[in-house]
């Protein structure tokens, strides 16, 4: 019995996803449960289980853009597990793939036929290769030819670009390679943004040395208490909530044309992935203490590195948080992730000289950068909300744990 199996739906309002990448081949044994292609949808890949044990005959191709419901593959239910190791049978089939069989030309071919098959051979264009190399005024000896040996196809032509003054003496190669459905869906959010929001972005510098000291003090506790470390996430996202809380507006979006406000604070961490970017969200984080933001973060930045994140994971946010400095970004600005309209950067720490208590000290800093939609958020919001997370930031003791340190640890 032929099991056909669909494309299931990863999460509301996807419609079609991306076959990214076959895990098995055509004609494999595969078992229940075994991971056999990724997918990419517009917000997440996501790897496609066998739903039964058997052979294995693939119906879409890697690049192929299929239909939630639709058919990608059939597995033959009946067909018995290969006895064995079939190792060496698999490798002497695609040594004999690979090595090309001589033609010969049939009994029926006429000496011009023949006569063609020898000019193809020799590294000239094909018809519609030499057409195009033509209108684009590329001499065919300058085309470097993949097709058999070495003709050039249409697609080598379409490719090739004309010579611009003196050849380079080194490398001059290059490559192309499909941008996965994420990576594009990225893009046009990003495009989106520009286009079709009013972003400003303020900036201030934050003094880290509060942070440092109670870390030092309390991290090795911490972490032998809770199993997580004491980072600086959890200071930064409930600096965010409290600031959330004076500058509700901050904490809304446009909808039309009407203006959402949220009483919970659902925070989204930009985090990097093996397959690109990928923003998490941390769900009512105005009700978690240090302990469980740390785990949280903890929690889903694993399951993006190991590809485990679902779409439901990563919706919803109402702010957005992104570090730039764990790859040593001294500034930016931030995009903003739709639809909300406000995103928080935050940057490397660097021991930068700042004025204390009249004198010149050393300090560790770091600079912050809010982007914001300037349609629902003012100047004086923005600001305000930045200058809230700073004071935070640099008097966590009294205005995050409310003075008393131990309690707010868990300690």
């Amino acid at each position: 019995m032929a099991l056909e199996m669909k494309v299931p739906s990863p999460g509301e309002s996807i419609t079609e996803v991306e076959i990214a990448q076959w895990l098995v081949e055509d004609g494999d044994y595969v078992e229940k449960d075994q991971a056999i292609a990724e997918v990419d949808s517009d917000k997440a890949t996501l790897e496609l289980p066998a739903e039964a044990s058997g052979i294995i005959t693939l119906k879409a191709e890697e690049g192929d853009a299929v239909a939630v419901g639709e058919v990608v593959c059939l597995i033959d239910t009946d067909a018995a597990k290969p006895e064995g190791d079939s190792g060496s049978d698999k490798e002497e089939q695609k040594e004999e793939k690979a090595e090309p069989k001589k033609e010969e030309p049939s009994k029926s071919s006429t000496p011009e036929q023949t006569q063609d098959k020898k000019t193809y051979a020799s590294g000239s264009p094909s018809p519609a290769a030499k057409k195009t190399l033509d209108e684009k005024g590329i001499d065919a000896k300058d085309v470097k030819g993949t097709g058999r040996d070495g003709r050039i196809t249409k697609e080598d032509a379409v490719n090739a670009q004309p010579s611009m003054g003196t050849p380079g003496t080194g490398s001059r190669g290059e490559s192309r390679s499909k941008m996965s459905m994420l990576r594009r869906k990225v893009a046009e959010r990003l495009v989106s943004v520009k286009n079709e929001t009013a972003m400003l972005t303020t900036f201030n510098e934050v003094d880290m040395t509060p942070i440092f000291e109670l870390r030092n003090k309390y991290k090795e506790d911490f972490k032998a208490k809770h199993g997580v470390g004491l980072g600086f996430m959890s200071f930064f996202t409930l600096a965010c909530v409290r600031a959330l809380e004076m500058y509700p507006a901050v904490n809304s979006m446009i909808d039309g044309k009407e203006m959402v406000s949220f009483d919970f604070k659902d925070i989204s961490i930009a985090v990097s992935g093996p397959k690109g970017l990928m923003v998490p969200v941390i769900r009512n984080a105005e009700n978690l203490s240090f302990r469980g933001v740390e785990s949280e973060v903890k929690r889903l930045a694993l399951r993006a590195r190991d590809g485990q994140i679902t779409v439901d994971e990563m919706t919803g946010g109402t702010f957005t948080i992104t570090n730039g400095g764990v790859f040593g970004s001294m500034l930016s600005t931030p995009i903003i992730n739709p639809p909300q309209s406000a995103i928080l950067g935050m940057h490397n720490i660097v021991e930068r000289p700042i004025v204390r208590d009249g004198g010149i000290a050393i300090a560790p800093i770091m600079y912050v950068a809010l982007s914001y939609d300037h349609r629902i958020i003012d100047g004086k919001e923005s600001v305000g909300f930045l200058v809230a997370v700073k004071e935070a930031l640099e008097n966590p003791e009294e205005l995050l744990m409310d003075n008393n340190v131990l309690k707010a640890l868990e300690l």
